[in-house]
């Protein structure tokens, strides 16, 4: 008797382990944390999930979209690479909305939610250093996509470090993703306004050479750009004594994709940039990995496409970040490290979307030896059962910046290890020549 006793008490200890989970207790937490980047009031979501009254009504929306891994769509595969600020649903976190969905939604003790995450501005760092936008409104036509390009002057007589960068969409509903390139020789000038609207069509890249180079030179002297926004970034400042070139005179150019979805209207989109505070020893140079070269054939499944760039002999570095890039006809990519000194996957995605695509900051920075490979993988599928093939009848498809062209890219956010700028007497404010 004394043991059934021992053991029904012990089952009593555990039930609250294996009760079934409530929005206030579990699920609030998992959306605060993972979803609400998005889902929140005039934000790029179709819904908010604020509150306990959102959630279960969504819930079967919710279901549906969580048990096929669409959301959230956060595309790195866990294990290889490990990722700042990641909206990854974990197998645990996803298995407790999932259940709790089908146990009803239940709401539970209003007395076990979180606290509010707390309100921020419009700027998450504050007020910025420097304020840049679209010159004039641009109204976005109806259509699904539109890729389209503005020249941002910047007005600065003197070169500046850069340690963080945050864009705010003007239209959140319809701004899909951003991306941040510099031009110093005025070629997007020349693109400006052509066809009689603000900016210029461009889609896959800014329309002009952001030197796709190889070997010492993309080392030494790719300028690249200044990353990005995708939904549900926040803005990550680079590590102490790390800073982005802008070079005095030169312009930004702002690549928005928009995604009005059949309901077009006005966009003004700015950025903010925050300058180093503190001294800057390294530069960040954004180094792509890349292939131009191939030819994905009509028909062609699981056409791999690789490309490799050795770390040259003295030119030690650290990966602080990576964007990987295809179109529409990538299905999975991949960067790995090899060497004697260092080997590993960088990032792995398996289910790659052209629309959602992003930087992604290291957890911690990943030592590039020289000597070592960094491998690109590429997979792409260019039969009619890929749902998102462009083209009709199929045709030879290579790289490309159209619609229906391909890449198979991946830039890296890099420091050498050797170079220390106060030893050239460069100051905060003055980069190294």
């Amino acid at each position: 008797m004394r043991i059934l006793v021992l053991a029904l008490t012990t089952l009593a200890s555990l039930a609250p382990v294996y009760a079934e989970p409530t929005y206030s207790r579990d699920v609030s937490r998992i959306i605060q944390a993972k979803c609400q980047r998005c889902h929140r009031p005039n934000d790029i979501a179709p819904f908010a999930l604020m509150t306990f009254d959102d959630a279960s009504t969504w819930a079967e929306d919710i279901s549906r979209v969580v048990s096929a891994n669409i959301m959230p769509p956060w595309k790195p595969v866990p294990g290889h690479g490990e990722f700042k600020d990641s909206y990854g649903l974990s197998a645990i976190e996803r298995q407790t909305i999932l259940d709790w969905i089908a146990a009803g939604a239940p709401q539970g003790d209003p007395a076990d939610l979180p606290d509010l995450a707390p309100a921020t501005g419009q700027w998450q760092l504050g007020d910025p250093d420097l304020i840049v936008q679209m010159p004039q409104s641009y109204d976005v036509p109806r259509k699904k996509d539109d890729y389209r390009c503005f020249v941002l002057p910047t007005g600065l007589d003197a070169d500046k470090w850069v340690n963080a960068v945050q864009v705010v969409p003007g239209n959140k509903q319809i701004v899909h993703h951003v991306l941040l390139f510099i031009d110093t020789q005025g070629e997007a000038d020349k693109l400006d306004g052509k066809d009689g609207s603000p900016g210029y069509t461009c889609y896959g890249g800014p329309g002009f050479d952001v030197q796709t180079l190889s070997g010492i030179a993309a080392a030494l002297d790719l300028t690249g750009g200044l990353g990005g926004w995708v939904p549900g970034t926040r803005v990550q400042t680079l590590p102490d004594g790390v800073g982005l070139l802008l070079p005095r005179n030169a312009k930004i150019v702002m690549q928005v994709h928009y995604f009005p979805n059949g309901h077009p209207g006005p966009d003004q989109t700015k950025v903010g940039l925050y300058y180093a505070k503190t001294p800057v020893e390294r530069r960040m140079r954004y180094l792509p990995i890349v292939n131009t070269s191939f030819k994905i054939q009509p028909g062609e499944a699981g056409k791999e496409v690789t490309a490799k760039f050795t770390i040259p002999f003295f030119f030690d570095a650290h990966a602080i970040q990576i964007a990987p890039h295809m179109h529409l006809l990538g299905r999975k990519i991949k960067v790995e490290l090899a060497g004697a000194k260092s080997t590993g996957d960088m990032i792995q995605i398996d289910d790659w979307d052209f629309n959602w695509q992003g930087f992604y900051t290291f957890q911690e920075p990943v030592a590039l030896p020289a000597g070592s490979t960094v491998k690109l993988s590429c997979t792409f599928d260019n039969t009619k059962d890929n749902p998102k093939n462009p083209s009709d009848p199929l045709k030879v498809v290579g790289w490309g910046e159209g619609t229906e062209d391909e890449m198979c890219l991946a830039f890296l956010g890099v420091t050498l290890d050797r170079e220390k700028l106060s030893l050239f007497n460069v100051s905060n404010r003055q980069p190294l020549k």
